[in-house]
């Protein structure tokens, strides 16, 4: 949808076309804003890639990644977001975080790009072992993967 109508007035962080009053067309403009608050509320990726899926379902939505190809071409970066039989494109902004589908995990838009945590292996070895707190600790991290805070190991 971004592609076919040009939008000069928009919202900073998530671009949203204003509305003006006696403006022609303001269904175009309000669909266009609809169509990205459902896709960036909450927004649960099914992964990153580089070109389009063959079948997309209105909906789904990837992290474009570095050269894309066909529909995507230009987009790296971005979310791209299938709805109404079209790609919707935004732009990520710092901080902006998204959960993958199939892992739960969340990944966060930081110093230009994306990347999730990074795996936190339960402590191991050391001079002085103390059992409690290693099971306290092991413990704590395995519900912080299940919240999706952390990946899995």
């Amino acid at each position: 949808m971004s592609d076919i109508i040009a939008f000069e007035a928009q919202t900073p962080r998530m671009a949203l076309p204003l509305l003006y009053p006696g403006q022609a067309q303001k269904e175009a403009f309000v669909n266009e804003a609809l169509m990205r608050i459902d896709a960036l509320l909450n927004t649960r990726i099914e992964g990153v890639a580089t070109s389009p899926p063959l079948s997309p379902v209105d909906g789904a939505c990837w992290i474009v990644g570095a050269n894309p190809l066909g529909d995507w071409a230009g987009k790296a970066g971005s979310i791209a977001c299938h709805a109404a039989g079209n790609w919707l494109f935004v732009g990520p902004h710092e901080g902006m975080a998204v959960t993958e589908s199939a892992s739960g995990q969340i990944m966060r838009y930081r110093m230009g790009q994306w990347s999730a945590p990074a795996a936190v292996q339960t402590p191991q070895g050391g001079e002085t072992v103390d059992l409690q707190a290693r099971v306290a600790i092991a413990a704590l991290l395995e519900r912080m993967v299940e919240v999706g805070l952390l990946p899995a190991a």
